[in-house]
């Protein structure tokens, strides 16, 4: 984000939200109107901030200049910043005491608000959860059906590595790692195909659609973790797929060509 300008003696400085600047064009240093009294009131734009909560725009300005501007006493929301030793719940009864009627009160920490909202992504985007795992599952079956269908067309190869001395457990390492090479060359693929969908929905959809802009940051450690997991998996589902390459039947399949 830009750093907010300096206000000029005078003037009724504001901070609009990003989808201000998308949906009304209130860019930084711009002049727009707003109606808070019989005449428009003329307002420079000092800052833009980003608003996850409103996608049609908002507007901050000074309670000060805006109790000047319009003679509105009421407030009906308020945030506070406490002090590092401050116990909230102490805050909490203070600011009830002050009021004859404690329930018209409602507070709501700053993590109580990020646990609310991820609660509410998560859920909203559970589907995709079960999505990847069906997609690995059909990987998975995919890898299996390919490898054993390549045992079965290749059982002489097999069996002609057997007798010239490998082992059971050579050849299914060769499979195995046939499928490895395979899998690793899917999960790479597929990384730069989720990473270029995730920059299409961060710095397009977002922008276009909810008016409102985040930063890119990517879990490293989940992602190696995740795409280890899948390596472990294809080359397992290779491995086991391997163990007919293995078997007496591609050893005596060899005799079909005498």
């Amino acid at each position: 984000m830009e750093a907010p300008l300096p206000a000029r003696p005078g003037e009724t400085g504001v901070y609009v939200s990003e989808a201000m600047v998308a949906l009304y064009g209130a860019q930084l240093g711009s002049v727009i109107e707003l109606p808070l009294a019989d005449t428009p009131v003329q307002a420079r734009v000092l800052g833009v901030w980003r608003d996850y909560a409103r996608q049609f725009g908002s507007v901050a300005i000074d309670d000060a200049v805006y109790r000047h501007l319009t003679g509105d006493e009421r407030i009906n929301d308020l945030a506070l910043w406490l002090a590092s030793d401050a116990d909230p719940g102490t805050v909490q009864q203070a600011l009830r005491g002050l009021l004859a009627d404690p329930s018209m009160l409602d507070f709501a920490s700053s993590a109580d608000l990020k646990r609310l909202s991820l609660r509410i992504f998560d859920r909203s985007f559970a589907v995709t959860y079960y999505l990847q795992a069906v997609a690995i599952a059909i990987g998975l079956i995919g890898i299996a059906a390919s490898l054993s269908a390549q045992v079965l067309a290749r059982r002489k190869e097999f069996g002609l590595l057997a007798h010239l001395g490998l082992t059971r457990a050579q050849v299914v390492a060769v499979v195995a790692g046939e499928g490895a090479a395979w899998v690793a060359a899917g999960t790479v693929a597929g990384l730069l195909l989720g990473l270029a969908v995730s920059m299409v929905l961060v710095f397009v959809v977002n922008p276009q659609s909810f008016h409102w802009t985040m930063d890119l940051v990517l879990p490293w450690g989940r992602l190696a973790l995740l795409c280890a997991a899948v390596m472990l998996a294809g080359t397992a589902t290779a491995a086991f797929s391997a163990r007919r390459a293995a078997g007496k039947a591609a050893v005596l399949s060899v005799k079909e060509d005498w």
